[in-house]
């Protein structure tokens, strides 16, 4: 078994997990405005509360940088005081087993590969849809991490006056069109005019990222999740009508993109960062 951490701004998920099965977890509000040394004694705590001598190791996905050889984490996303904190080392003389430390969005796509919609493929890109853009990229069926995890962060290329990032998250909707996507999808859902014309010009962005994703890495599955992803039957028919100007038909046709089923997929790719 394995202790699985999914750290966010927001909340503090930390589960037991053992291979695709989450058995236990504690979940509470992240104190993200604290100190340093408040948020890991928190995080201390509740790894404390699933902790027992079955557990092998302790596997951390963060929304950050991370130096995955040294376990060293930078400017965590929400958490101002975690400027550079060296959590596998801490964590590894808390609790006296090995500690892998990662990207929350490289999480997902190990979760997602190795026990979701990814199984089966050596190529794989993951791409998480939310408040943000994140992606994890498998290839020959081993996490790709790049420099401090930076490979992959394809929501920071230019895309029309911006980024992918902004079109294709969140920030369209509340940004560019003044309301959530939660309150576009139940209007599109009621077959409101104006909110599905949202969704189609969404859906269309999301079409030029997937581009993006296969001129760079054209993998065998392109598996989306966050927030976003449980609307993907509002925009997955601009997307592809978008794709039918891709120059190699044949990829996009090679190429599964779907939304992940998978819940938990984080947290149980952050558990198998520790290998078996």
């Amino acid at each position: 078994m394995k202790i699985a951490i999914d750290l966010g701004g927001t909340n503090m998920r930390v589960g037991l997990t053992d291979g695709p099965k989450l058995i236990d977890s504690v979940i509470e509000p992240c104190p993200a405005k604290e100190s340093e040394n408040v948020v890991l004694d928190q995080l201390k705590r509740q790894i404390g509360q699933l902790m027992n001598a079955d557990v092998t190791g302790i596997g951390v996905g963060v929304p950050s940088v991370v130096d995955c050889k040294r376990g060293i984490v930078y400017n965590v996303a929400n958490i101002p005081a975690w400027k550079e904190v060296h959590l596998k080392e801490i964590l590894e003389r808390e609790f006296g087993v090995p500690v892998a430390v990662n990207n929350d969005a490289n999480c997902f796509a190990l979760g997602a590969w190795r026990y979701g919609e990814g199984r089966g493929t050596n190529d794989m890109v993951g791409l998480t849809m939310g408040t943000g853009i994140g992606s994890g990229i498998i290839i020959g069926g081993k996490l790709y991490n790049g420099v401090n995890t930076g490979a992959g962060e394809i929501g920071s290329l230019p895309f029309k006056d911006a980024d992918y990032e902004f079109y294709c998250s969140s920030r369209f909707f509340s940004q560019l069109h003044g309301d959530t996507g939660a309150n576009f999808g139940k209007r599109a859902q009621t077959g409101d005019a104006e909110a599905i014309a949202v969704w189609n010009e969404f859906g269309q962005n999301v079409g030029e990222l997937i581009k993006a994703v296969l001129f760079t890495y054209a993998p065998e599955a392109i598996i989306i999740g966050g927030g976003i992803a449980s609307a993907f039957s509002l925009f997955e028919a601009p997307m592809r009508q978008a794709l039918e100007s891709f120059p190699y038909p044949e990829n996009v046709v090679a190429t599964r993109i779907e939304p992940s089923t998978l819940p938990n997929a984080a947290m149980l790719g952050a558990g198998a960062l520790i290998e078996d």
